[in-house]
């Protein structure tokens, strides 16, 4: 858990339409008996003060695992900045997590390994890394950058990398852990771990 004075609210991000895995709502497949998102929520709720998920469709679904559920506010399904700007506009903390809803075994220790990184490097945003892949919609970042972030989707700006490079980024090495980023797109990938 964060320190009290920074304090961090979670986002899983659910707003994608899951073509890969022939337009289902991913969060909502299961996986070992229980809907993807749920073992997310388990895992990232012990990391963060508050949590929220971000989902445009099945909203009522999402509400029922007992956590304020909220669509984008820009339309049109743009990805995850989408996601991440309209939890940063509902954030009731300055920091916000995200995890996107189809990585069942995230890190638990995955918010206070970027929270270190975000602090040691003074930075606005930290991203997690495995060896040399970046995981971009595992981050932690300040609720501040939302009119950043605001302006950058209002000009036409839809990829998280391009976004990134106008901020001061701290990428957080978790090649100990590269298995807790695996997301499962398609069914094939969903058997293989449903085992």
């Amino acid at each position: 858990m964060s320190a009290p004075h920074e304090k961090i609210t979670g986002v899983v991000l659910a707003g994608g339409q899951g073509r890969r895995m022939g337009g289902v709502d991913k969060g909502l497949v299961a996986l070992r008996g229980r809907p993807m998102v749920d073992w997310v929520l388990e895992r990232l709720r012990p990391q963060v003060d508050e949590l929220i998920i971000n989902a445009n469709q099945n909203a009522e679904i999402y509400a029922t695992f007992g956590h304020p559920v909220f669509g984008d506010d820009i339309g049109g399904f743009v990805g995850p900045l989408a996601g991440l700007h309209a939890g940063l506009a509902r954030a009731q903390h300055p920091l916000v997590a995200t995890a996107p809803c189809d990585s069942p075994f995230l890190s638990t220790d995955l918010v206070a390994r970027l929270h270190a990184g975000l602090t040691d490097a003074d930075a606005e945003l930290a991203v997690a890394r495995t060896f040399d892949q970046p995981h971009p919609v595992f981050c932690l970042c300040r609720r501040d950058l939302l009119a950043h972030l605001e302006s950058y989707l209002a000009g036409g700006g839809r990829k998280v990398d391009a976004w990134y490079a106008t901020l001061k980024v701290v990428e957080v090495r978790f090649d100990d852990e590269e298995d807790a980023f695996r997301n499962i797109n398609t069914r094939g990938e969903l058997q293989s771990f449903d085992q």
